[in-house]
């Protein structure tokens, strides 16, 4: 048996000397390089005791040496746990306990506080890797053996575990087998036409599926190249656009490019392609970028959960405001939350996914997991929507009160937990509101005690201490009380509706 995902992502797409990643540091990866370092990384995981199907949990700065060790996690069959660099050391804490991974891996700033949260979770090590792919785990790496034999791994063993959560409740992490991964991205290629031609902007962060597996797995498993950039610069993304000729990015990235004097017809026009995914696309921005450029955004829909879902087509109408058209091989249906009962054509209900992209279920969660499937498999995502009579669907709200801000996910239940617990705190609830930048921007509602005087400048500096920086609210509110309906329950959608000009 072949290791699954590492004979779809470093098979025979490109030649060891054809070119994976440049950066604009000057730093480039052939593929041949990329085959020898995941092979010396890989050695390193062994050499320090990681086990198929044992976890590694990366807290890493985006480099070339993180993408390396996120093959190598897969070719010596262990579990990939990407987590995102603004967690703060409480935040690790939860993960790291709940996952009990191997081996750390995180910034050398880190380090000394993960040591005793890793000793207590049963790992095996904490190792480091820098902003500049240098550290601990490099060092080891560099005297492995440029050899390294793929442990067998099939299709439904476990690749990856990415935290996602409810409002209620904790971070739940979602097992992504090896076909869940391989498939999507091989449906992905194809449905969007890439080649060993292409040259793709990367700018998204790797700890997210979107930057991960579909970004990276897409270009490693056609051979493609990319040009792989530490974070977004309008500036530098600009000063590179001659160089590539795809882009990914999320609304953030293109309304910003928007605001650019450099962005014009001309110095886009061997551009082959456009997409935006992990938040939704205004259609003003849409209608601007295509003014602009003379291109269309091909917007998609995906979710942790699920990887890639429905995709506005590479040939035919990508309409504005809606995400496209089901996947080849993935059902999608709309059904009502209640009774289950499938809803026809321009009718709203919960949007619901089956098919071989559909991740395994939350590590160690089976009622949870129970409880968002169907009897016949249909996995429950949540959000709401509806299909057109085109075949279109579009995503009209969330169950749930997600908020995605810039791209990333923020679950009200965790920032009130923050904020209930402050002195002179009666109750706090959380929102997400218009945001142009962003999409949406995570806004606190919050009723003090009778008689306390709360500082809003002293509350946020205390968050800052508590939750990464995307979930912290753009804006404070202190009000008398909180709207709430017959049975108790605030309001939110009544928030929403008050607040939602908030920040223009």
């Amino acid at each position: 048996m072949t290791n699954h995902l590492a004979h779809v992502l470093l098979g025979k797409a490109a030649g060891p000397d054809d070119l994976f990643l440049t950066t604009p540091q000057g730093a480039s990866l052939t593929y041949g390089d990329l085959r020898q370092l995941s092979a010396q990384y890989a050695g390193a995981l062994v050499k320090l005791g990681v086990k198929p199907g044992e976890r590694v949990a990366a807290q890493v700065e985006k480099t070339p040496e993180a993408l390396i060790l996120y093959l190598a996690c897969v070719r010596a069959g262990a579990v990939y746990l990407p987590l995102n660099t603004a967690y703060t050391i409480a935040e690790l804490e939860y993960f790291i306990t709940d996952a009990t991974p191997a081996l750390i891996v995180c910034d050398p700033a880190k380090q000394a506080a993960l040591q005793k949260i890793g000793q207590d979770s049963g790992a095996k090590a904490v190792e480091t890797l820098d902003a500049r792919g240098k550290g601990s785990l490099a060092d080891l790496a560099a005297v492995q053996d440029e050899q390294f034999d793929d442990v067998a791994r099939g299709p439904e063993d476990l690749a990856a575990i990415l935290y996602t959560s409810g409002t209620t409740g904790r971070s739940k992490g979602a097992m992504l087998s090896h076909n869940n991964l391989a498939s999507n991205a091989l449906t992905l290629a194809q449905s969007w036409r890439f080649t060993a031609g292409d040259v793709l902007l990367h700018a998204l962060p790797i700890y997210h599926t979107h930057g991960l597996f579909v970004a990276t797995n897409i270009v490693l498993l056609t051979g493609a190249s990319m040009i792989f950039m530490a974070k977004f610069d309008a500036d530098e993304m600009m000063r590179w656009m001659p160089r590539a000729n795809t882009m990914m990015g999320v609304p953030t990235f293109y309304t910003r490019l928007l605001q650019h004097p450099g962005l014009t017809h001309a110095n886009t026009a061997h551009f082959r392609l456009f997409v935006s995914g992990s938040a939704p696309l205004l259609a003003d921005t849409h209608r601007e970028w295509h003014e602009k450029t003379g291109h269309t955004i091909l917007e998609r829909y995906g979710m942790t959960e699920t990887n890639m879902i429905t995709s506005n087509p590479y040939d035919g109408a990508r309409v504005a405001g809606t995400v496209g058209l089901p996947l080849d091989g993935v059902a999608v249906r709309v059904a009502d939350a209640e009774t289950g009962k499938h809803l026809g054509v321009d009718e709203i209900g919960t949007i619901e996914v089956k098919g071989p992209n559909v991740f395994l279920g939350y590590w160690k969660n089976p009622e949870k997991t129970a409880a968002e499937f169907r009897a016949d498999g249909f996995f429950i995502t949540g959000d709401l929507g509806k299909r057109d009579a085109a075949g279109y669907y579009h995503i009209v709200g969330r169950g749930k009160d997600l908020i995605i801000t810039g791209g990333f996910n923020v679950y009200p239940k965790e920032v009130e937990n923050e904020i209930d617990a402050m002195p002179g705190v009666v109750e706090s609830a959380v929102i997400g509101v218009p945001h142009r930048d962003f999409g949406e921007a995570v806004v606190a509602i919050v009723v003090a005690e009778t008689g306390a005087k709360l500082d809003i400048a002293t509350m946020q500096t205390s968050l800052d201490t508590r939750l990464a920086k995307f979930k912290l609210p753009k804006r404070i509110v202190l009000v008398a009380d909180l709207p709430r309906n017959p049975m108790g329950k605030v309001q939110k959608n009544v928030l929403r509706e008050t607040y939602k000009s908030l920040l223009g």
